[in-house]
């Protein structure tokens, strides 16, 4: 679902400091006395996104004095480019992807919440190619949407299981992850997400095989994650603790209160973008929560070995030019 193609952020970063480039908007309603924030999502919305519309059904983020904006991303790299732009307040983006950025191209940007405390990307094949591991994905075909990061996963995946990643055929197949299975253009696939593309095949009555890189040799990852700007984070620190604070109550009417939270929910979907089928979306939440928040670690809350072994890694497959620190790409607002 967010594997879109791959592009440069500081290339889009220009391009909205140059042009004043906007994305589409939803807002809560304005007052005067509340502060906004501008948030830009990953994707339209779908489950992930729960805790936000609760804590803005509810009046949580009222409550901390915000007015909370929705922006959707017209491209990839919008979550990530607009905050670093100044352009919005926060996005929801991917922790590998915030190190590449930061090291690669000297975005000044910093995570300061984990959404997702393990990976959602997986391998997914049809279970009628009988490929029950990654080793057998040797000499196949495999798709994926554009990122590097995608092809590094699958092929770390593979050499950890014992097969042979230099064997591996890998296509770009851009936004045909599933179809390009369903036609058998690929064997596999990279890139789809288990909270999306596997409901989404499973509700379609497909049976599949999937498998996890934090289990076969990619370092356990925040898939998900919120990240700002430096400059925002030095000068509007208390503006983004209120932020977290509100997005917490959310994830707790969202994991006490799952159905109403999913009524709210497709309320608020974009139809005409990204009609939601309610059954995946509930099934979708389902995986997510376990996901989200574990009984010894907060959702929102960040490790600092999770950072480090990312880095470690990325460094390791020639992703990032440079090691850089851990505490340089990430901050915990929250106690």
């Amino acid at each position: 679902m967010k594997k879109l193609k791959f592009l440069p952020v500081l290339l889009v970063i220009v391009c909205f400091l140059a042009t004043g480039c906007s994305s589409k908007q939803a807002s809560t309603t304005a007052s005067d006395k509340l502060e906004d924030v501008d948030v830009v999502l990953d994707w339209y919305p779908n489950a992930i996104h729960s805790f936000i519309y609760a804590a803005i059904e509810k009046g949580y983020f009222k409550e901390e004095g915000l007015n909370v904006n929705i922006k959707f991303p017209s491209n990839p790299t919008d979550p990530l480019s607009l905050p670093a732009a100044g352009k919005a307040t926060v996005g929801i983006y991917y922790q590998p992807d915030i190190v590449m950025a930061r090291v690669n191209e000297k975005i000044p940007v910093k995570c300061i919440g984990s959404i997702t405390k393990t990976p959602l990307n997986v391998v997914i094949s049809l279970k009628d190619k009988n490929i029950n591991t990654p080793k057998e994905l040797s000499g196949k075909t495999i798709g994926f949407s554009g990122n590097p990061l995608n092809v590094e996963y699958v092929k770390t995946m593979v050499e950890a299981d014992g097969g042979d990643p230099n064997s591996l055929k890998i296509i770009d197949v851009g936004f045909e992850l599933l179809s390009s299975m369903v036609t058998k253009k690929v064997d596999a696939t990279t890139g789809g997400l288990i909270n999306h593309e596997v409901p989404v095949l499973i509700h379609q009555g497909k049976k599949i095989n999937y498998f996890d890189p934090s289990q076969y040799g990619v370092p356990n990852y925040y898939e998900e994650a919120f990240v700002t700007s430096e400059t925002t984070l030095k000068e509007k620190p208390e503006t983004l603790k209120k932020f977290m604070k509100a997005c917490q109550k959310g994830f707790n009417f969202m994991k006490e209160n799952p159905d109403k939270a999913l009524k709210i929910l497709l309320a608020n979907q974009q139809k005409d973008n990204f009609p939601l089928v309610e059954e995946v979306e509930k099934q979708s939440m389902d995986i997510l929560l376990p996901k989200m928040e574990t009984k010894d670690k907060p959702f929102l809350k960040q490790e600092k070995k999770v950072w480090e072994d990312n880095i470690n890694w990325l460094y390791k497959r020639g992703l990032i030019k440079e090691k850089p620190k851990a505490e340089d790409c990430y901050a915990n607002l929250l106690d």
